[in-house]
């Protein structure tokens, strides 16, 4: 989630740092309409994905680990091997910017239910 959350960039959010470019490419608190929206109304960024950050947080593999990162792998960080919670990234409808950011993380069961939580199937190219 996290390479593709970025695209190849390393900014704050893949299609820069600054807020005002979140707008045109994402959902969140400011133009969501207090609602999530169907994929693909917004630009998507570099790689052709649509709505990496915001919308919907999204559940990852990964288990989430409080201090994991002070000690992970530099590149692409999987999380410890076994946990309770699993990590959620991109933000959502409701939440700042702030939270959109691709170095952001949140956390939940497995068994959590929210209208901000949703889950992204992708498929290789064949």
């Amino acid at each position: 989630m996290g390479v593709c959350l970025r695209a190849g960039t390393t900014g704050a959010y893949s299609s820069g740092d600054r807020e005002a470019v979140l707008e045109a490419q994402e959902w969140y608190d400011k133009n969501s309409g207090n609602r999530t929206h169907p994929v693909g109304q917004k630009r998507p960024n570099v790689w052709g994905l649509y709505d990496m950050h915001g919308n919907v947080w999204e559940w990852c593999a990964d288990w989430y680990g409080k201090d994991y990162y002070r000690n992970s792998p530099v590149d692409d960080p999987r999380g410890p091997g076994s946990g309770e919670k699993r990590v959620l990234r991109s933000g959502s409808w409701n939440e700042s910017a702030f939270f959109c950011r691709a170095a952001d993380r949140a956390f939940g069961t497995p068994t959590a239910r929210y209208s901000g939580i949703g889950l992204r199937v992708t498929v290789g190219a064949p």
